[in-house]
């Protein structure tokens, strides 16, 4: 693990949270969900001022942000201009506000657990997102029929039931992180529903507690 991913790992864990199954790289680049930010900002007691719009055009949304974790303050601004930085496809709807709004706390987030700059949010550029694993939405999405349905199930519970054997094997904390931050694990997480890669999630979660993985929550 080199020095970024050790600060990454060991900032994470403050949180109750491990790398493994959060964090995830395209093209070298450190990329965070922005459900386990949010998970972030609730265990650190993390309190967001109202925001103030900056500019509101109908493809366009940019927001001010400003968050506050104890006695430190950090601001940022969220920007999503439809067709620049924000691209829709389809039948998609355009949600502008909510993305900026998405994009500036995610950046305060990072701001006020001192990672800002060494990991980044999935919301923060289409590359990031479309390298993420497939949601559940997604996934149900190309099952056509009840029975399509039923195989990929069956499916997957053998794949749960592979990970979860090779996570208890995993005899370190290193070996359980690699094996989840692997290229292969990550395509296999990206072709289950979202139920089944948190259960996952979890297990490994907890074979690394069992390891003796930090579980110190922020103060």
């Amino acid at each position: 693990m080199n020095t970024t991913d050790k600060k990454i790992a060991e900032v994470l864990a403050k949180f109750g949270e491990p790398m493994a199954g959060n964090v995830w790289r395209v093209q070298g680049t450190a990329v965070i969900y922005h459900k386990a930010l949010e998970r972030i900002a609730a265990q650190a007691q993390i309190q967001f001022d109202t925001p103030t719009i900056v500019r509101a055009e109908r493809d366009e949304a940019v927001i001010l942000v400003t968050g506050r974790m104890g006695e430190r303050l950090e601001w940022s601004i969220g920007e999503a201009l439809i067709g620049v930085n924000y691209r829709v496809s389809g039948k998609q709807a355009a949600y502008v506000y909510a993305m900026a709004e998405k994009r500036a706390k995610d950046r305060v987030i990072l701001k006020l657990i001192e990672l800002h700059g060494l990991v980044y949010s999935e919301e923060e550029a289409d590359e990031f997102k479309n390298s993420r694993p497939v949601t559940a939405e997604q996934h149900v999405e190309v099952e056509k029929s009840e029975k399509t349905k039923v195989e990929v199930v069956g499916s997957d519970s053998a794949i749960e039931a592979d990970l979860k054997q090779k996570i208890t094997k995993a005899k370190t904390i290193n070996a359980v992180t690699d094996l989840m931050l692997g290229a292969d694990t990550q395509r296999i997480l990206g072709d289950l529903p979202e139920g089944v890669r948190d259960e996952i999630r979890d297990f490994a979660k907890a074979r690394l507690v069992e390891l003796g993985w930090p579980t110190k929550k922020a103060a």
